[in-house]
């Protein structure tokens, strides 16, 4: 078989390996390795994650991350955000919108848009500097360090930034720290039991350690933001890449990944043929129509490749 299990309380050579970062269970499948990382998936909740942190010489650098194409984003994409900020109205009382991990800022631009008081939370200069001269408020570090007030924010946003960090569950209890009772918070994070995950494994464009550390189920994600102190939990699973899946199974890039954590997909480039793919979808009311049939039945069945969070303190 190409898993073994692996409980952590047996193995005193698995001292430094992570719990799962969802569940906080020991016990543990073992993947294979991708980027010389060794990933596991939890036994109870299914959770993909890295048996590890990276060490400080593995860390993304985000300043290095972010350039001149990424932190410009195609037009289109300003209408879908301007839809779901709109969403948030229901959650209007302060009117203070946080974004953690704002990136290149254009949450924040349509939650101005919308008449929101948006602030930013991003670790790389780079990106903080960027959305700065934009003439918004960003605190340039981890949440944890910012030093807003409890209880202050309508609404915090975490979308793709909880598959990042070695600890999502501190990030998820410092958001609800500075979320006011009631108010909103609405994230997005790769669904590591969703349809590409199933097909591709290892070979998922989206499992690339050190960048993503864990990838959630929806059991998972579900335990964490409960456990976290978040109520009327909401989760999704929408959308997924068929380029990318045809492409991986041209070139053989099957589950289980090889050993060595080469995959074969490499060379595909999941932002640029995602941005595609939904600009094409939201081109006309008969394609946007065929995108929200379409996100029906990947919610119905559980398959999608993102998990859409909504959920109240």
């Amino acid at each position: 078989m190409w898993k073994h299990s692996i409980t952590m309380e047996d193995d005193s050579s698995n001292t430094n390996k992570r719990d799962c970062p969802a569940c906080g269970q020991r016990r543990s499948n073992s993947r294979g390795l991708k980027n010389d990382f060794q990933l596991l998936s939890c036994q109870v909740c299914a959770t993909l994650y890295t048996a590890t942190n990276p060490e400080l010489n593995e860390q993304e650098d985000y300043d290095a991350y972010y350039t001149s194409e990424n932190l410009t984003v195609p037009t289109f994409i300003n209408s879908i955000l301007d839809e779901i900020v709109a969403t948030f109205e229901p959650y209007r009382n302060n009117n203070l919108l946080l974004d953690v991990g704002c990136g290149a800022g254009t949450f924040l631009e349509a939650a101005a848009r919308a008449g929101w008081d948006a602030t930013g939370v991003e670790v790389s200069r780079t990106a903080a500097d960027h959305v700065t001269s934009k003439g918004f408020e960003v605190f340039c570090g981890e949440l944890e360090k910012a030093g807003y007030p409890d209880r202050h924010f309508d609404v915090v946003i975490l979308s793709e930034v909880l598959e990042h960090v070695p600890d999502p569950k501190a990030l998820l209890k410092a958001s609800a720290k500075v979320l006011r009772p009631g108010g909103l918070l609405w994230g997005t994070t790769p669904h590591g039991r969703g349809i590409s995950a199933r097909i591709l494994g290892l070979g998922w464009s989206i499992v690339c350690p050190p960048e993503h550390l864990q990838l959630f189920s929806l059991a998972g994600m579900k335990g964490l933001l409960s456990g976290a102190g978040f109520k009327q939990v909401e989760l999704a699973t929408h959308g997924t890449n068929p380029f990318e899946i045809l492409h991986a199974l041209r070139r053989g890039a099957t589950y289980p990944a090889p050993a060595n954590g080469s995959t074969g997909s490499e060379s595909f480039n999941r932002v640029e043929s995602s941005y595609q793919l939904n600009e094409f979808l939201s081109d006309s009311p008969l394609r946007r129509l065929l995108k929200t049939t379409l996100n029906s039945l990947l919610n119905v069945g559980r398959m999608g490749d993102s998990l859409k969070i909504r959920a109240e303190k």
